[in-house]
Order: structure tokens, then C-alpha cells, then sequence
């Protein structure tokens, strides 16, 4: 069926911009081959925002960085600001589906009409800096800092009042560190990306505090104490507040759910000692792990409060309650159970085999789909479901060429003690098998990246 003129002109008009944007330096497509001030660097951002009349300073921001849980920490914060009566911008990457969810007001993702307008206003002033940078060398605006930048106009054209924004790739150089926070988070810290972001954790997490701002408060999720140590030493030489979990406030987790219940949400206690008695909350986001960051969220959402932001306890509860994200342990159909989940890294792995462990003893068989890009620990994120899984299928991703070989995901799984895999020419085929082999009684765990997620989900 032939589509209606208007329909067809925007998806041209989509088709277009969207042309023009992928031209663009795109390191999540091809990482940068170091951490050099040509592939990163804040100088091309303040331009490109200050050519644009500085969007990002219209409205107030919460930042967020971390190695794992920032998505899930901004979209519950979000949640809690929407429930408060605040118009709230969100700011999240990678996406699941399309690209529009990466921008968001009030949880609606930017239209794709929207979407063109704002990538149309910043082009003119990208291909402007692009025409001064050729000049002498150096590269213009990369993909995700138009991205940003088109964010930060959206958000201001659409009157957000407070803006949830989630870091890209560390923090210290990222495009939206370009931002004047009221409140900065920093969740889990482990090894990824490291190639960029430094070997050990102390680096690591020192890229992740570059968001650290002076006087303005941290709150801090990260448990290793080399990291612990690193952000607390930044934060007191820049004299920013810093609120530590497990020394000023302590999730208390309950114990797991009974069987047929174990991915329906999650139930905590929160203790801030010396500022009330424990409160309780549910959130719809499932495992230990989503605890401490919506700990974190309720944190930071109480920093805004003391700053003018007007944040409500019955907004927080609310809010935790009906906070949901793609591709964070989510099930996706039933007979099979399909579980999929972003997890990327070691640390995330470990969670959600935590989170899942009842599910899986609950069936008689377990199948991994499973691909990865090859910069992560693809030997050791394998390890960590050893003896888990009765039948496992190894694929790779179509459309980002990071995507692991399958000769070495197969090397992967004998270094990890898996079942002998099957290979899939791409996702959506892998998780056909996989549905195969499991049958109506079993289960299918689909793991290991999200760009794995966003084919089987697409």
C-alpha cells in the first residue's frame, strides 16, 4: 500500500538526516583507536552549543555516569521528577529499537518529525565548524556530539524544566560533560571499554568522575574501594559533596521471590542513618542490581529537592513503581520464557545470572544466545555461566562491525566450559533456533550486547 504524500515526505525527510548523521565519525560503530584530543575532547562541543545559543543552560540537569546501571538510574530518577509535576528531558544510549528513544520528555521519545527539526537546526552550525576544522587538520563534530547537541536543542524548544542526562562513553570527555549539573551520579564501576578508559579500575574511575563538578553533590554507587578511594579524592578537591552508597545510605535487599515470581520487580529497604526511619519501595525493574541503582535515583532526586527542585515522597514511590526500560532482564515472550538483556561486560553478566538463577533451575532447558564486540572480555563473560545452559548459539550482529568473529566466540565457549555451540548466521535466526531447541517448556536467555538486543528486538 502506497503511503500518503505527507508520510512519504517524512520519511524522506528522516531518511535524509539521518544519511547526514551516519557521515559522522561514530564511535560506536568503530571505536577510536585511543584516547587522543582527535577523537575526543570537549573544545568542538562548547562550540557547536555556543553557535546554537547554549540550549543545555536553559534548563536544570542530573548527570549520570557509570559502568553499568546509568541507563536504568536515569530512567527511574526521570520517573520520580515526572511524578513530582516536572516536564523532564532523558537522555540515554545506546537505543533498543529506534534511534528517537535515545531522546525522550516525559518518557515519549522524541517524534520523527521532532527528531529532523532539531538535527535541521544543528547541521548548519556543524557544517560550519566542519569547514574551520578541515582547515587546519582536525575532525568536526562526531556523531554523538550532534546527537547530543540535538538533544539539548529539543529539550529546550520543548520547555523541559530538568533534563536526566546519561554519559555516552566515561565521563571527563564526554559530549554532555559540556553541561552545569544541580546533582552528578556515578554508579557501578568495573572494567570495559578499556582500551579508552584505562586498564584498572582507578582509571576507569577517574574518567567516570571527570563528571564531577565543583560544589556541586555526588552520589556515588561504586564498591570497590580502589574506585571508592578515586572518587572521593576528586571529589574533595573539588569541593563537591559526596554521598557514598553503603556509608550514608544502604540498600537492604529482601529475599529473593518465590519461583514463577522472579523477574516481576524488585523490593528494598533504604536506610539513610541519622535522616528517618527506612523506607520501603518497589520498583518493576528486576535484580539486586536494580535496587542500588534506584538507590542511587532517590538519592540524587532528594539532592535536586534540597536545591529548588520540587521532588514529593509519593512521586518517588510512584515513580520506582512504574519505571521501565528496554532490554534490562525483560521478558519477551513466554512458551519459551525469552529473556533478553543488554548485559555487556563481566559485571553485568554476574547480575544478571544473580537475577535469573531461579528462573533457569524452574525449566528443564536452558539455551544462550550469545554475541559480543570484540573489544569486551568475551572469554570471561562466558565464564560466568558455566553449567548454566543445556545448549548455546554463538552469532553476530549485522549492522555494527564490532561484532566478535565466530571462530573466536566458538574458542570462547570451549575456554569457558560451555556446551559446544551452534552457529547463527545473524540474531533473529539464532533466537529462531533457540525457541527451537528449548520448546514450550523451556528457556531462552538472549545476552552479551546491546546491539545484539536491538536485532532480535528490531
Amino acid at each position: 500500500m502506497r503511503k500518503p504524500p505527507s508520510q512519504h515526505r517524512r520519511t524522506a525527510d528522516r531518511d535524509r538526516v539521518l544519511a547526514w548523521l551516519d557521515s559522522r565519525i561514530n564511535y560506536e560503530r568503530v571505536p577510536a583507536a585511543g584516547n587522543t584530543p582527535a577523537a575526543f575532547g570537549l573544545a568542538r562541543m562548547r562550540r557547536l552549543l555556543r553557535d546554537l545559543g547554549n540550549p543545555h543552560l536553559r534548563y536544570a540537569v542530573a548527570h549520570v555516569a557509570g559502568t553499568k546501571g546509568k541507563g536504568s538510574t536515569v530512567t527511574m530518577l526521570g520517573s520520580i521528577l515526572e511524578e513530582s509535576g516536572h516536564r523532564v528531558g532523558r537522555y540515554l544510549s545506546p537505543h533498543v529499537h529506534t534511534l528517537e528513544e535515545r531522546i525522550a520528555v516525559n518518557g515519549t521519545p522524541i517524534s520523527p518529525e521532532a527528531f529532523v527539526a532539531a538535527l535541521e537546526a544543528v547541521i548548519p552550525k556543524v557544517e560550519a565548524i566542519d569547514r574551520t576544522t578541515a582547515r587546519s587538520g582536525r575532525c568536526g563534530p562526531t556523531w554523538f556530539e550532534v546527537m547530543t547537541a540535538a538533544a539539548f536543542v529539543y529539550f529546550a524548544d520543548a520547555g523541559v524544566g530538568v533534563a536526566v542526562l546519561e554519559t555516552g562513553l566515561g565521563g571527563r570527555l564526554d559530549a554532555t560533560n559540556v553541561c552545569q549539573p544541580l546533582v552528578t551520579v556515578i554508579t557501578s564501576i568495573s572494567l570495559d571499554h578499556m582500551k579508552l578508559l584505562g586498564s584498572t579500575i582507578p582509571k576507569i574511575a577517574t574518567e567516570k568522575a571527570g563528571i564531577i563538578k565543583r560544589g556541586c553533590p555526588i552520589v556515588c554507587g561504586a564498591t570497590q574501594p580502589s574506585a571508592r578511594r578515586t572518587i572521593a579524592a576528586i571529589a574533595s578537591r573539588r569541593r563537591a559533596p559526596l554521598l557514598q552508597l553503603g556509608r550514608d545510605f544502604t540498600v537492604l535487599h529482601h529475599s529473593d521471590p518465590p519461583h514463577g515470581h522472579e523477574l516481576a520487580g524488585t523490593e528494598f529497604d533504604l536506610e539513610t542513618p541519622g535522616n528517618g526511619p527506612t523506607s520501603r519501595y518497589q520498583i518493576a525493574l528486576a535484580g539486586r542490581h536494580q535496587a542500588e541503582n534506584a538507590a542511587l535515583a532517590i538519592v540524587a532526586a532528594k539532592q535536586l529537592r534540597d536545591r529548588g527542585i520540587r521532588v514529593t515522597e509519593t512521586a518517588v514511590t510512584r515513580g520506582l513503581a512504574r519505571a521501565t526500560l528496554p532490554a534490562r532482564i525483560e521478558t519477551v515472550a513466554h512458551n519459551p520464557l525469552v529473556i533478553v538483556d543488554a548485559a555487556h561486560n563481566v559485571a553485568s553478566m554476574k547480575s544478571l545470572v544473580e537475577t535469573i538463577r531461579p528462573a533457569l533451575a524452574s525449566h528443564p532447558l536452558r539455551v544462550l544466545v550469545f554475541a559480543a564486540s570484540a573489544d569486551k572480555q568475551v572469554e570471561r563473560m562466558l565464564g560466568t555461566v558455566r553449567g548454566l545452559f543445556d545448549r548455546v548459539i554463538i552469532t553476530r550482529y549485522l549492522k555494527n562491525p564490532r561484532a566478535v568473529p565466530l571462530d573466536r566466540l566458538q574458542a570462547a565457549c570451549r575456554s569457558a566450559g560451555l556446551p559446544t555451540p551452534q552457529e547463527a548466521a545473524n540474531p533473529a535466526a539464532a533466537l529462531r533456533e533457540a525457541r527451537s531447541l528449548a520448546g514450550r517448556r523451556g528457556i531462552v536467555v538472549v545476552a552479551g550486547s546491546f546491539f545484539l538486543v536491538a536485532e532480535i528486538a528490531g
